[in-house]
């Protein structure tokens, strides 16, 4: 009985994966379920407590010592707790041992119920620990079966579901193809815990490369970021802090037999392994190789990109239905505008066409103004502008005549212009000759009666005409 006791305790940890210590106080919990149903009342306190290395069973009645007593179920008085302790004293907790006949057939169903059930949560339970530590890792599986929407991997005692959308396209599976798969997530319900994996997520290219390339495991080459599109092809960016490795040739290998092996457990995937730059004039091109590119303008606020590669080469930069340009996108984080030599040399000199006609326009517009008189007033500059002559000062007529100031022709004005000639009179200007014609008034008084009407003295003026000849 004691070797069969053992045995079995031994049997069912090992088939649910757990320990022998959780497997025993789980039929403990189950043993005070059965006895509380069929032989103690509802109300009293039980324990039960399995000796293996004895196979006994023992079970306790758990009281308070108490004076008086109000609950039997609960409580002993105190002259009954000093039969079984003497140094036992009020308000303390008594074990008292007890020895119950044998259970009912319905009390030994509960019992097993109870084992079941506890069993169940603490597999779940003990599942959920071990594969949380492993949550964004890869794990290792079997396909088991398959359904048209979803696939159930064996991962060892342990099932997980494979969703359509996290397949592969193009890749075939059948039970029993044993693959590599990105743990996805892990989740509790009412149904136990549910793991997810994936093969098309852009994390397991990453731990594949962390598997297989022990610099970048390391952490001596960096993989900086990763665009993918499973099973067609991915691109991966790889930078260094030291100067004497290569990445891109740490991450290809001898003969490129590292990133071979990553290519075939992902069916065949194409794989372009670049150097990461911070400047994104060299990380672009890089991108969109094979590609090569001619020239390359930015725009840091819309975070555009504009490429021009050659006229051979533009289909290649593309990609077959712009996946090449699309994965550059992805991996560098700008927009990229992709265009041929010619298209761009033909986009300026259309550009210079549109500028020369607007030029022309502008022109044209500005001749019309000219020729209705619309032109705006020139506005006159500070050593253009007239400077007003100080109180006092008196120029003669003579000196300003001597200096030619007078006589020389006045700049033209714009064309058009309406404004009125303005006549200033030398007499108003030049206060100097006031004296001497007042003198000579009555000289020119009696010259004037001798002479007829009409041939009088002739005032002398300044004739200033506001137009384009100056006269």
């Amino acid at each position: 009985m004691k070797r069969e006791f053992i045995a079995a305790i031994s049997q069912l940890s090992a088939e649910r994966n757990l320990p022998r210590e959780e497997v025993l106080s789980i039929l403990e919990a189950a043993l005070v379920a059965a006895y509380r149903k069929d032989v103690f009342n509802h109300g009293e306190d039980i324990s039960v407590r399995i000796n293996p290395s004895a196979a006994d069973i023992e079970v306790y009645v758990r009281k308070i010592v108490a004076d008086p007593v109000e609950d039997p179920a609960r409580e002993i008085s105190l002259a009954e707790a000093r039969e079984l302790r003497e140094d036992v004293q009020l308000g303390e907790m008594l074990e008292q041992r007890a020895r119950p006949g044998n259970t009912g057939r319905i009390a030994a169903q509960a019992a097993r119920q109870v084992v079941l059930q506890r069993l169940r949560e603490a597999e779940h339970q003990a599942m959920y620990d071990r594969f949380a530590a492993k949550e964004g890792e890869i794990v290792s599986g079997a396909i088991q079966f398959i359904q048209p929407t979803q696939i159930y991997v064996n991962l060892g005692k342990t099932e997980a579901l494979f969703p359509l959308e996290e397949q592969m396209s193009g890749e075939r599976y059948y039970g029993g193809k044993q693959l590599k798969f990105y743990l996805l997530s892990i989740n509790r319900g009412a149904r136990g815990t549910r793991i997810v994996v994936s093969r098309s997520h852009p994390r397991l290219m990453s731990r594949l490369f962390e598997l297989e390339i022990p610099e970048v495991n390391s952490g001596v080459v960096e993989l900086k970021a990763v665009a993918r599109e499973a099973g067609r092809r991915s691109k991966v960016a790889v930078s260094t802090q030291q100067e004497s490795i290569d990445p891109v040739g740490c991450c290809l290998g001898p003969r490129s037999i590292r990133l071979q092996s990553i290519i075939s457990e992902l069916n065949g995937e194409k794989i372009d392994v670049i150097q990461w730059d911070a400047d994104p004039r060299i990380f672009i091109p890089s991108a969109l190789s094979p590609a090569q590119v001619v020239s390359i303008e930015l725009n840091e606020t819309e975070r555009t990109a504009t490429v021009v590669v050659p006229d051979k080469q533009l289909s290649l930069a593309i990609g077959k239905q712009g996946q090449n340009a699309r994965l550059a996108a992805k991996l560098t984080g700008w927009r990229i505008d992709i265009k041929s030599a010619s298209a761009a040399e033909a986009e300026k000199e259309s550009l210079a066409e549109v500028a020369k006609e607007v030029a022309e326009a502008e022109e044209m517009e500005v001749a019309r103004e000219l020729a209705e008189g619309e032109m705006p007033s020139v506005a006159l500059t500070e050593a253009q502008e007239p400077q007003p002559a100080g109180e006092g000062e008196v120029q003669d007529i003579d000196t300003l005549l001597a200096s030619g100031e007078f006589g020389q022709a006045a700049e033209p004005l714009p064309a058009g212009s309406q404004e009125k000639a303005q006549i200033i009179f030398a007499e108003d200007i030049l206060p100097v000759r006031q004296k001497a014609v007042t003198t000579n008034a009555g000289k020119d008084a009696k010259s004037a009666k001798s002479k007829p009407k009409g041939k009088g003295r002739k005032r002398r003026k300044i004739h200033v005409e506001d137009n384009d000849s100056g006269e």
